[in-house]
C-alpha cells in the first residue's frame, strides 16, 4: 500500500512538474510576442527642425527615411510649451493641471542653499498684478508611469537622458525603471562634451565621464546601444530622452563647419544648433542599426517627438507663429511619427490632434497593458495606427506663470479648426481658426464672440474637472 502511494505521490509532482514547465514556456512564449517601445523625446525640437516636416537646412537623412516607413502626426502636440510638464504628461497620461507640475523644476543646484523645502502655494511676483501658483520640486512619486505598468508586465525598463522631473529621491528609479543613465534632476548640461561640467555643474551625477571631449549625444547614443544588446531577450521600454537640442548651443566642430558653408533656409541659419539636430540623427540612424545586428527591429515600436516648441534665436518654427514657451503653435506642435515594421502601413499620415497625454494609454493597448487605476486624460489612438477612423475631441492647456517680460498666465482649448487663448491679464481672449489661419496672424475674437464663450466654458470646466491651480489677484 505504501509503495502504491509513493507512486501515485511520484505521478502527481511529476505531472506538477510538467504543468509548471509548460506554463513557464507559454509565458516565455507570450513575453517575446509583447513589442519593444522606444520612446525618442528631442528637448526643444521644433515643428520643421526635420526633413521630412520641411526644413531646408537641417540635414536628417535617418529620422526622415523611419518617418517615411511609419505613420506622420501633422498635428501632434506637447501638453505644455515647456517641458516639465510634457515629461510628466508622456509619462503618466495625465495634464499638467492635474499633476500640479505646469512649469519647468528647478534643479537643486537652482535653489538657494539647495533648500528642496515645498513653496508656499503661490508665489508673490512683485511689480505683476498677479499672485501665481508656485510650481513643485518634483513629480510626486504616487503618480503612476509608463514604466511602472510595463515593468508589472514582465519588461525591462530603462531612462537614458533628460530626466528633468525631480531631484535623487524623484529619480526614474523611483518611478519603475530598472535603469538609468544620465537622467537627474538638470534641464540641460553643463556642456555636451564630457566631462560634461560647467561652472555651476560638475557632470553628470547619474553617469560618469568616459573620455574628454566626447560629444553627448554620441555617449547616450552607445548606451542606449548597449542596453538592447544586453535586454534584447525579454520585452524592453527605453525612455530615450536626448538632452539635445536644449542650450547651451553646441555642436561637434566637424558639423559646425558644415553648416557654416550651407546657406540659410527659412530663417533656419544657426550651425551649431544644425549640427545639434544632425547629431541626433546620427544617433537614431545608430539605433537602426543595432536593432537590426540584434535582430530585434521587427517587434520594436518607435515613437518620435519633441517636449515643446523650438526656442526661438537658435531656430525658426515657420509657418508657425512663434516658439517655446509660448501659447501659439510654435510653442506646443511638435513633429512626430510612429514606427513599427509590418503593423503601420508606410506613408501614413494623420492630421487628427493628438496630445502628449494620449502616450501612456496609446502603449498600454499596443503592449495589451492594463491602465493605472486612477484617472488618464489620454486616450487610446492606436487606431490611427491602422488607418482607422477616430473621433476628434477637444485638446487643454494651462500655464499659469509668469516667464519673461511678454508671458503671462494663460490656458488654451483647441476644439475642431479652432483654438481659443485665454489670458488672465491683459487682452483676456485671442481666438484663432487654424485651418483658415495656421500662423495665427488674426485674432478673431470680436468677430465670434458666440464662439468664445462656447470655448470658454468647456475651458473652465476643464480647469474644474482636473482641479487646476489658478492665479489670483493680490489684494
Amino acid at each position: 500500500m505504501k509503495k502504491i502511494k509513493n507512486i501515485t505521490l511520484y505521478a502527481v509532482l511529476v505531472s506538477l512538474t510538467f504543468m509548471s514547465c509548460k506554463h513557464k514556456a507559454a509565458e516565455k512564449t507570450i513575453e517575446k510576442t509583447k513589442p519593444n517601445v522606444i520612446l525618442l523625446l528631442v528637448d526643444d525640437l521644433g515643428y520643421k527642425d526635420v526633413g521630412y516636416m520641411g526644413s531646408k537646412f537641417y540635414e536628417t537623412p535617418n529620422i526622415d527615411a523611419l518617418a517615411a516607413e511609419g505613420i506622420k502626426f501633422t498635428n501632434a502636440y506637447a501638453a505644455a510649451a515647456i517641458c516639465s510638464p510634457t515629461r510628466s504628461s508622456i509619462l503618466t497620461g495625465r495634464y499638467p493641471a492635474r499633476t500640479g507640475v505646469t512649469d519647468w523644476i528647478k534643479a537643486k543646484f537652482q535653489v538657494k542653499g539647495g533648500d528642496m523645502t515645498p513653496l508656499p502655494e503661490y508665489e508673490e511676483n512683485e511689480g505683476r498684478l498677479l499672485r501665481t501658483p508656485s510650481n513643485p520640486y518634483w513629480m510626486e512619486n504616487s503618480e503612476v508611469t509608463i514604466a511602472e505598468v510595463l515593468k508589472d508586465e514582465g519588461y525591462f525598463t530603462c531612462h537614458i537622458g533628460k530626466w528633468h522631473l525631480g531631484s535623487d529621491v524623484y529619480y526614474p528609479e523611483k518611478q519603475g525603471f530598472d535603469v538609468n543613465i544620465a537622467g537627474c534632476d538638470f534641464g540641460q548640461p553643463g556642456s555636451y562634451f564630457d566631462p560634461y561640467a560647467s561652472k555651476r555643474v560638475d557632470g553628470f551625477p547619474t553617469m560618469k565621464a568616459r573620455k574628454k571631449g566626447e560629444y553627448l549625444t554620441d555617449r547616450l547614443s552607445d548606451e542606449l546601444a548597449n542596453v538592447i544588446q544586453n535586454n534584447k531577450d525579454k520585452p524592453f521600454f527605453i525612455n530615450m530622452n536626448y538632452y539635445a537640442v536644449h542650450t547651451p548651443i553646441m555642436g561637434k566642430p566637424e558639423l559646425v563647419d558644415k553648416y557654416e558653408a550651407k546657406t540659410a533656409v527659412d530663417d533656419q541659419d544657426n550651425a551649431k544648433y544644425a549640427a545639434m539636430v544632425e547629431g541626433v540623427d546620427h544617433s537614431v540612424g545608430k539605433l537602426l542599426d543595432v536593432l537590426k545586428k540584434e535582430n530585434v527591429l521587427d517587434n520594436t515600436i518607435i515613437i518620435f517627438f519633441s517636449d515643446n516648441g523650438g526656442l526661438l534665436g537658435p531656430t525658426s518654427n515657420k509657418p508657425l507663429r512663434s516658439g517655446k514657451g509660448y501659447p501659439y503653435e510654435g510653442g506646443i506642435r511638435e513633429p512626430m511619427f510612429v514606427y513599427w515594421k509590418g503593423k503601420i502601413q508606410p506613408g501614413s499620415l494623420t492630421d487628427l490632434p493628438i496630445s502628449s497625454v494620449d502616450f501612456l494609454p496609446t502603449i498600454c493597448s499596443l503592449t495589451n497593458t492594463p491602465l493605472p487605476n486612477h484617472t488618464i486624460d489620454g486616450r487610446d489612438i492606436s487606431k490611427l495606427l491602422n488607418n482607422e477612423a477616430l473621433s476628434q475631441i477637444p485638446l487643454y492647456w494651462h500655464f499659469p506663470h509668469y516667464r519673461g517680460k511678454d508671458i503671462v498666465p494663460y490656458s488654451i482649448i483647441r476644439d475642431g479648426d479652432w483654438k481659443l487663448i485665454k489670458r488672465y491679464e491683459g487682452n483676456e481672449f485671442e481666438l484663432f481658426n487654424l485651418k483658415d489661419d495656421l500662423g495665427e496672424t488674426k485674432d478673431i475674437s470680436t468677430e465670434f464672440p458666440g464662439k468664445v464663450t462656447d470655448l470658454n466654458n468647456k475651458l473652465l470646466q476643464w480647469l474644474k474637472d482636473t482641479n487646476a491651480k489658478l492665479p489670483i489677484l493680490k489684494n
